[in-house]
């Protein structure tokens, strides 16, 4: 069974990723303070693939 992927298709969803953990990374490593542990959260967005930093801009930074 030989599948097919179509990369035109992935390509920019892994980009898309790529781009929105390395933006939650250092918006993590930049705040003072979060909801949580940092290291916590910097595994939560790099273990978490797509949902990982969606999480962490929704519930871990903490807004003064």
């Amino acid at each position: 069974m030989n599948i097919e992927i179509n990369w035109a298709l992935f390509a920019p969803l892994i980009v898309l990723q790529f781009i929105l953990m390395a933006f939650a990374l250092v918006s993590c490593l930049r705040q003072e303070e979060t909801r949580g542990p940092k290291w916590v959260w910097i595994l939560i967005i790099v273990a978490g693939n797509l949902l990982g930093p969606i999480l962490y801009f929704v519930i871990g930074r903490k807004n003064d």
